[in-house]
C-alpha cells in the first residue's frame, strides 16, 4: 500500500550545479545532496535530478513560494538578478500579477530557474 505521508516530488534541471546555486544561494532553500542529486527540504522533500541535454523545462509553474510581502519577495530576488515574467494584460511593471488581474486568487510572479522551469511567488488574498 501507499502511504501519502512518505510522497515526494521531484523535476529535471540541465545543470546540476547552477540548480544547486539558485535554489541554495538565490532563493534559500535547504537542501541535501542525494545520489539521485539535490534534495530540496521543502515539505516532505523535492528532488532535483539532473536529465543534461534531455531536459525539458515545465511549461506550468511547477513550484510555488509562498511570502507575507509580495512586493519585498520581487524586489529581494530581483536584487539577486532573478528576472520576472511579464504577461501581457496580466502583470504590472514588476511583474506581479494582481488578484484583481484574474479576479480572484493569490497576487503571483513568476520567474524561471537556470533550467527554464517555471517557479513563482505568491501572497495569498
Amino acid at each position: 500500500m501507499i502511504s501519502a505521508k512518505n510522497a515526494f516530488s521531484g523535476f529535471s534541471v540541465n545543470d546540476l550545479d547552477a540548480a544547486k546555486k539558485f535554489y541554495s544561494a538565490t532563493l534559500g532553500v535547504e537542501m541535501e545532496t542525494v545520489p539521485a542529486g539535490l534534495m530540496l527540504k521543502i515539505g516532505q522533500g523535492i528532488l532535483v535530478y539532473p536529465k543534461g541535454d534531455a531536459h525539458v523545462p515545465a511549461t506550468y509553474t511547477m513550484l510555488n513560494f509562498r511570502v507575507d510581502d509580495i512586493e519585498k519577495a520581487v524586489t529581494d530576488l530581483a536584487a539577486k538578478g532573478v528576472v520576472f515574467e511579464h504577461y501581457k494584460g496580466m502583470t504590472d511593471e514588476k511583474g506581479i500579477a494582481r488578484g484583481i488581474a484574474h479576479d480572484r486568487g493569490p497576487d503571483i510572479a513568476w520567474f524561471k530557474d537556470p533550467s527554464g522551469n517555471i517557479l513563482s511567488v505568491l501572497q495569498d488574498a
